[in-house]
């Protein structure tokens, strides 16, 4: 028997997905362990072969490919507990990671603090020497100020070393003289070089995302040897992939090197399973929401595609890597209720996470939680979470509302158990809300993907505040992000700043350039065993109108590479940005430029096969547990509802509202104005009553 298994380190769980070749799979979640994650990876590892009861080597042995999404980046930028890291950049552009554009995010705010920078100023050195904006040279490289630095670096005790100089997209030589001297003068230290990391237009963009490349690659590269050590004492001889922000998966060795694509490597799984769960259904649009133990991930998918960013940050610091545009707000399972000064009700962003938990884990936690409002409201079984190896204190849970919340509010303990339900919910909401209105779609004209171990049991709410008809669960929406993972290709961005008037553009430029990038792209995916024939390119140009602030990214086809069809590339160009601002100026024959020219090079894995199931009966009976009492939340009053095991339901099987499915590592609330039917692979699709024929010719295709 043949493994693959994915695995997502929250900040609450860590989770698995162990797929068999017989098209069996399994999910697994242990509680994560901070302050080393490798500790739970290899805690749920031992789990499974025991489950399959076999030694560690011998499972280790069949198991051909891993895929591991960390957060170990993110929290060390969330946390500032990155690295100790210098930056060597032009003289008179030192502060720029204090500057950044010169826009105060809250203008009228006279509180307003500015961000702190990852790289304290006394560690920005400053160096002599200059390139123009065509990569002409100015002023040569002072490669003594260079050797000079080290000397403070070394005092200073430097783990890590960012250099990035104005202009050096255009012209890499000062970039490569430095590095080459700070590699022979300091071998131990990381060193994360601007035209190595992210080779583009825009100073503060590119200074920003190097010096965090370089604040979390010491860390990163710690956790990884670390991991890939103790896989290989437990004697793991395949494949170990690592998830990165764009929704690929990238070597170890080339996530050492380039740590920062690893920043929002967490989520990134989500959309890509959100893909394939819709997808089954005939969906080629959806939006994913994820709800974990201490956030909630959502994205928008277009097309079968989701939409990416340039221009995302993480603690407010600019990260310019391509990656999946996914809203994240602190809206989990473990998210803390409290009252404002003026009296108001919210929810989070703070999180007991795992250590100590929410109060009715019974670990030491005092404060309220969704968790412990999901509890005290019926949606959860005190003797069945995480299929009973947790066993929740009901009392606890309620003397944590009682007195952090029902006393101060003057409610009674399930007044303020809705209460924290509610306004957790309505937060969602607008989390989903803004990523699809930001991208000009209608929330409303996409089913809802629903995943995490909280998810479930508040899609509805969500979906009824969105006037959302239509929710998808996956069976595997506990560890959807670990799925995804498994579903997800090798992926590698590329780009090269071309700065002219688009019907300026020189062909023989334009063809060397993306030819450049295609080189660059095989190579890497032929290190990483992808074989030419399972690799495809993609390629995009950033466009804008002639002095315009922002571009639009416009996908163009290999087609229009070859015959330089520039007007086929205007005419992609103004639709898409009417669609994302409003307006075009295509009628005033306004001129285009182009920005940067990007390539993605994807190489195409082999996914896991899930069996489908045959169908079944409509009458989900077999499957019924028992009933309890649940509070229904438009009702404001409790009721005693039927409850199903969700692994027992059948393809076929048909639900009706209101009514609690339970499964080992999640719990979905159906609430009564939503039935359920369960499709061919076992995920469960709700929808509004009166959307069952439309949700029927779908499912039963």
């Amino acid at each position: 028997m043949k493994f693959k298994i994915g695995i997502d380190v929250g900040g609450t769980f860590t989770d698995f997905l162990l797929t068999r070749s017989d098209g069996q799979f399994k999910t697994y979640k242990v509680l994560s362990t901070p302050r080393d994650p490798s500790i739970a990876t290899m805690s749920g590892i031992e789990e499974m072969a025991r489950d399959e009861i076999l030694s560690l080597t011998a499972f280790l042995k069949d198991v051909e490919v891993i895929v591991h999404g960390t957060t170990v980046t993110t929290n060390a930028v969330l946390t500032y507990s990155g690295a100790k890291t210098g930056l060597l950049t032009t003289k008179g552009v030192r502060d720029a990671l204090e500057m950044r554009r010169g826009i105060r995010e809250e203008q009228y705010n006279n509180r307003y603090v500015n961000v702190k920078p990852v790289v304290p100023r006394h560690l920005r050195i400053p160096v002599s020497g200059r390139l123009d904006y065509s990569g002409s040279e100015l002023a040569v490289l002072n490669e003594e100020e260079v050797r000079a630095s080290v000397s403070l670096f070394k005092k200073e005790k430097i783990e890590a070393i960012g250099i990035c100089f104005m202009n050096s997209f255009a012209n890499r030589c000062h970039e490569e003289k430095a590095a080459d001297i700070i590699r022979r003068l300091m071998p131990d230290a990381y060193v994360s070089v601007s035209i190595e990391v992210l080779p583009s237009i825009r100073f503060y963009d590119r200074v920003s995302t190097t010096a965090l490349n370089a604040y979390v690659g010491p860390i990163l590269k710690k956790y990884l040897l670390n991991l890939l050590e103790k896989l290989d004492q437990a004697g793991f001889p395949n494949v170990l992939l690592i998830m990165q922000s764009n929704g690929g998966v990238i070597s170890p060795q080339f996530a050492m090197a380039h740590a920062a694509a690893t920043l929002l490597s967490g989520p990134a799984g989500g959309p890509v399973a959100g893909i394939i769960y819709s997808g089954i259904q005939g969906y080629r649009d959806c939006i994913t929401m994820d709800m974990g133990g201490t956030s909630f991930d959502c994205a928008l998918i277009k097309d079968s595609t989701p939409f990416t960013t340039t221009v995302g940050e993480i603690n407010r610091l600019r990260l310019a890597l391509p990656m999946l545009n996914v809203v994240t707000i602190g809206a989990g399972g473990g998210s803390i209720g409290w009252t404002d000064e003026g009296g108001l009700l919210r929810m989070g962003p703070q999180s007991a996470s795992s250590d100590p938990g929410p109060a009715c884990y019974g670990l030491g936690g005092e404060e309220p939680t969704c968790t412990d409002a999901d509890l005290a409201l019926g949606y959860l079984d005190p003797d069945f979470f995480a299929g009973g190896r947790i066993r929740l204190n009901l009392k606890l849970a309620e003397d944590a509302i009682k007195k952090k919340i029902a006393s101060p509010l003057g409610y009674d303990l399930y007044e303020a158990a809705a209460g924290m339900y509610r306004v957790i919910n309505v937060n969602m909401a607008a989390a989903v809300r803004e990523v699809a209105v930001k991208h000009g779609q209608d929330p409303r004209d996409f089913p809802l993907v629903v995943a995490g171990g909280a998810g479930p049991n508040h899609a509805c709410m969500i979906a009824l505040e969105l006037e959302n008809p239509v929710l998808i669960v996956p069976r595997e929406s506990s560890i959807f992000c670990a799925a995804g993972m498994l579903m997800s290709d090798l992926k590698h961005n590329f780009v090269r700043t071309y700065a002219v008037n688009l019907f300026d553009a020189d062909p023989q430029v334009f063809a060397r350039l993306f030819d450049e990038m295609k080189q660059e792209g095989t190579r890497l995916l032929d290190s990483e065993g992808i074989h030419e024939a399972f690799i495809e390119y993609h390629y995009s140009l950033d466009l804008r109108y002639i002095k315009q602030y922002h571009e639009v990214e416009v996908d163009l086809s290999a087609q229009e590479i070859d015959l330089f069809d520039l007007e086929s590339i205007a005419r992609k160009f103004h639709p898409a940005h009417n669609a994302l601002y409003g307006y075009s100026l295509e009628d005033q024959v306004t001129p285009i430029e182009l920005i940067n020219m990007r390539l993605v090079c994807i190489g195409r894995t082999e996914k896991p096969k899930f069996q489908e199931q045959k169908l079944s009966v409509e009458d989900p009976s077999r499957s019924y547990k028992k009933h309890r009492k649940v509070y229904l939340p438009n009702e404001r009053e409790f009721r005693e509802v039927p409850v199903f095991d969700g692994l027992a339901l059948q393809f076929g099987n048909r639900i009706e509202g209101p009514a609690i499915v339970e499964q080992v590592n999640t719990t979905t609330f159906v609430a009564p104005e939503f039935n359920v039917l369960t499709d061919r692979y076992g995920s469960f699709t709700m929808f509004l009553k009166k959307s069952e024929e439309q949700v029927k010719g779908r499912i039963f295709l």
